[in-house]
């Protein structure tokens, strides 16, 4: 599987749990909980195939380095936020509006992978160099995934 179908798969599992939690009310909260359990083991698993093999692998060329590191970035924005989420009673009247910043994140971040960087992987990347990497990330995230 090319590496850029991958997480473009991704993306869009991330976008469906993001709406279905926007989606939930709030009276649901063991919904909410399940929901942002499954979201937050998606999301590292993705993060870290990202980062340990996709982001590497495209940072070696000097045009995309930039990109690369603002990603890295956005990650760790995402990440904090997760963690005040959790840490944020459903009582809190903050808890809507902290998840709110995380969607608006994950989705600004999506859009610019899929657009920027995977056109940047594109023109420095051949098809062959992009299906070993999607082989690699694919492998890893399912050892994730499964405890691994």
């Amino acid at each position: 599987m090319n590496a850029l179908t991958l997480l473009t798969q991704d993306h869009d599992q991330v976008k469906t749990l993001l709406t279905k939690l926007d989606e939930t009310t709030e009276r649901a909260e063991k919904g909410r909980e399940r929901g942002l359990a499954t979201l937050k083991t998606q999301l590292q698993a993705h993060e870290t195939v990202e980062e340990e093999i996709f982001y590497p692998a495209l940072k070696r060329f000097a045009q995309a380095k930039d990109v690369v590191l603002e990603a890295y970035e956005e990650h760790d924005v995402v990440d904090t936020i997760m963690k005040e989420l959790e840490a944020t009673s459903y009582e809190d009247e903050a808890r809507t509006a902290k998840f709110t910043v995380m969607k608006e994140n994950l989705e600004h971040h999506i859009e610019e992978e899929e657009g920027e960087m995977f056109d940047q992987a594109r023109q420095v990347m051949s098809d062959d160099e992009l299906a070993e990497l999607g082989e690699e990330m694919a492998a890893r995230k399912e050892a994730l995934l499964n405890g691994g």
